[in-house]
């Protein structure tokens, strides 16, 4: 007969004397004998099988587990049994964590009915450097035709091609245009007195300048849009301007077609009379076309504010349309306000 002795290695350790009567109890106690495996110091030793029943009591602290065994255990064999428990928890933790990063995996029908519906389209190749912020569409056109663009490898000089970003290699005057073009960005501004709609004229303050903090903090791992406004208002003019990157956005709000109306406020110096609303509503000629407002009144006097100020609704809003009506009608504008 034999008997495996489990001695621990620090005497403070009180570890009562356990017996197990049958080995399928060490499969019970795995958990604990793995707990104090660090602690212990494992020896085996052999009992007389007439005092199997009863043995005898170890001077340190011991656990000693008296069962019937036909070879003596190796070392590697009981490590296993205190480890097993351990090392299937792992693999088990791997394998789940795999799962969790596993990308989802779609079929190729699935793929193409979302390029169909969702997919970005090939668009014009000016149109798509303008959206990358290249330059302008009519700067990019000239790009073009100088042969400063090449498509796959070859120089393409016809801005009508049609091109995909994200699969066709296109570079600019040798620099790679990026797969993802920039989000698109919509500003409504507070346009204040004194600064221009272009960013042409370096001795002016242009309007586009106020959005160099926005641009600063724009996402590092995205190009930066090419903003510009939507439509001008002269330089002594304050109000509502838009902001974009979006050129077809831009074509839709400020083409006549679109039907949308302009509102302004303007302080005019002297009293207004009927003869003046009548004077502005039969319109005047500006570069050689009849513009007529859609709608003008006189506001009612503020206590703060001395000076008249007329409501006038204009549909296309030409170049100093609203002060042109106004001086036809023998006033003169002091300040004027899109609203």
């Amino acid at each position: 007969m034999a008997a495996i002795t489990i001695t621990t290695a620090s005497t403070t350790l009180a570890i009562s004397t356990l017996q197990f009567t049958r080995p399928s109890f060490l499969s019970i106690h795995r958990t604990y004998l793995h707990t104090l495996s660090p602690c212990l110091r494992i020896s085996l030793t052999s009992f007389p099988s007439s005092i199997e029943d009863n043995p005898p009591l170890l001077s340190s602290p011991k656990l000693s587990a008296p069962w019937i065994l036909h070879a003596l255990p190796t070392t590697r064999s009981f490590q296993s049994v205190a480890e097993g428990g351990k090392q299937k928890k792992v693999v088990a933790a791997k394998t789940t964590k795999k799962k969790m990063v596993e990308e989802p995996r779609y079929s190729k029908a699935a793929r193409r009915f979302y390029n169909e519906k969702f997919g970005e389209k090939p668009q014009r190749l000016a149109k798509v450097l303008a959206a990358a912020g290249v330059a302008s569409r009519r700067s990019s056109e000239e790009l073009i035709f100088q042969g400063k663009v090449t498509v796959n490898g070859s120089v393409c000089d016809t801005p009508q091609t049609k091109v995909d970003p994200a699969k066709d290699i296109i570079y600019v005057k040798g620099s790679r245009l990026p797969k993802k073009l920039p989000s698109k960005v919509y500003l409504a501004l507070n346009k204040p007195k004194g600064y221009i709609c272009s960013s042409g004229e370096k001795e002016s303050k242009s309007i586009l300048s106020l959005c160099d903090d926005f641009l600063k903090s724009w996402n590092p791992g995205e190009p930066k849009p090419r903003l510009f406004t939507v439509g001008r208002l002269d330089v002594a003019t304050t109000g509502l301007i838009i902001i974009t990157n979006d050129g077809d956005f831009a074509q839709r709000v400020s083409h006549p077609s679109s039907n949308l109306t302009k509102e302004y406020i303007a302080t005019v110096n002297g009293e207004v009379h009927k003869r003046h609303l009548v004077a502005i509503i039969q319109g005047t000629i500006i570069d050689g076309v009849h513009c007529t407002p859609e709608y003008v009144e006189l506001l009612p006097r503020q206590p703060d504010i001395l000076r008249s100020r007329l409501r006038i609704v204009v549909n296309e809003g030409r170049n100093h349309e609203v002060r042109e009506l106004v001086k036809k009608a023998g006033l003169e504008v002091i300040f004027l306000f899109l609203a």
